[in-house]
């Protein structure tokens, strides 16, 4: 009897055997989702890869453009074409300081890295569980109000609610955006451009402004010294070489950039003598009393010493001289806004921003505090004005998700 049994003993093996012969299409499907998932990220990374790569082309259309006009400009023009040594000299020398110059503000431009907020700017692990949990609006606006209540913020949204990015998770501060192409919050950004791949911003907008002024001088330049040479080139003036060809198409070239480069170069000048970025140009920054156009104009001086720092010799080099810290900016309706020194019970505390070891009283560093007429700093001013006023309290706060 035992000898029946063993036979039968592999049977449940086999059958379970031939049971799992389709479990591996069965555990196919089961494993499908990993593999899809798998496959996807594989996708996303290429994906990403390409759109890295494709960044860098109007990048490497500029240096492409530069380095021809190099060659048609020096090996072509100077030393080939011209025959006055003082000449060829003296267009050598200038066109390599402007050469130089651009190459300089424009590598600056490329590559400083973007400013993001600081860390008190970003909620903290507690404020995140509370958004993340709390579905009521109510809660959510008790909520950005204390995280908002001791940083050096004066603008809002279009519905009056604290600036906040739900992708970084933090509360903007004044002239922040969040760049949907770096993905991440841009302090004082002013536009994304392709042609330097990179968010113009707080860091480099100097670097930006140097490049447009050294590329229209350097293109101007090359139209100037070329155009004598173009109009021999159309009156049969110059010997039939290849050389006659770069000098056209340099001409051309150089016409054709200086005029774009000069709207765009006149165009931001206008923005630095408003103290206004592209943004704020298309839409106007809103502050608790409502929107204003003009509320970080402090003149032309100062809007200009903002930009370019204090010392003047830094100024017409791309190296950084911004006045601030990017994260807080002196407005022309400081003095008029009572209601940063109030607490939510509606009673002033001239001493609420003693407890805060981030954020000086000034909204510029010590040596650069003189944007502002008066000595006193901004809080302290407001807080001034609050002593007799009591009763004020702050708006209503809704939060807007902003990206």
């Amino acid at each position: 009897m035992a000898a029946p049994a063993k036979p039968s003993a592999p049977a449940p093996a086999s059958t379970s055997a031939s049971s799992g012969a389709p479990r591996p299409s069965g555990g196919g499907s089961s494993a499908g989702p990993p593999g899809r998932a798998r496959s996807r990220s594989r996708a996303g990374l290429v994906r990403r890869r390409c759109q890295w790569l494709l960044s860098w082309v109007p990048v490497l259309f500029i240096a492409s453009i530069l380095a021809w006009s190099y060659y048609a400009y020096v090996a072509q023009l100077c030393i080939l074409t011209m025959n006055n040594i003082g000449e060829k000299v003296m267009c050598l020398i200038t066109y390599h300081l402007f050469f130089m110059m651009f190459l300089w503000s424009y590598w600056k431009t490329i590559f400083t890295l973007p400013m993001n907020p600081s860390k008190e700017f970003h909620l903290t692990y507690a404020h995140k569980e509370f958004l993340e949990k709390e579905p009521r609006s109510e809660i959510h606006q008790e909520i950005l109000r204390r995280a908002a209540k001791d940083l050096p913020i004066y603008t809002r949204t279009m519905s009056g609610a604290i600036r906040y990015c739900d992708r970084c998770q933090l509360v903007k501060p004044d002239r922040c955006h969040h760049c949907s192409v770096c993905d991440k919050c841009i302090l004082k950004m002013d536009h994304h451009c392709p042609w330097v791949n990179n968010c113009v911003g707080f860091s480099n907008y100097k670097f930006f402004l140097l490049f447009l002024a050294y590329s229209l001088l350097y293109c101007l330049f090359i139209a100037a010294s070329d155009l004598h040479y173009f109009i021999k080139f159309w009156t049969n003036g110059l010997p039939d070489t290849q050389a006659k060809f770069h000098i056209m198409f340099l001409f051309f070239a150089a016409a054709m950039f200086s005029v774009s480069l000069s709207s765009l170069f006149g165009y931001h000048c206008w923005l630095v003598s408003k103290n206004k970025s592209t943004l704020e140009a298309f839409r106007a920054p809103i502050f608790r009393h409502g929107m204003d156009k003009n509320g970080f104009s402090l003149g032309f001086t100062k809007n200009l010493l903002q930009v370019f720092g204090d010392e003047k010799k830094l100024w017409l080099l791309p190296i950084f001289s911004s006045q601030g810290d990017g994260c807080s900016f002196p407005t022309c309706l400081v003095n008029q806004d009572l209601e940063r020194a109030v607490s939510p019970a509606g009673r002033s505390n001239p001493n609420k921003n003693e407890n805060n070891p981030h954020f000086p009283s000034k909204p510029l560093r010590d040596s650069q505090s003189h944007l502002l007429t008066d000595t006193q700093s901004w809080t302290e001013t407001s807080a001034s004005i609050e002593k007799n006023k009591l009763g004020t309290s702050n708006p209503a706060l809704t939060m807007e998700n902003e990206t």
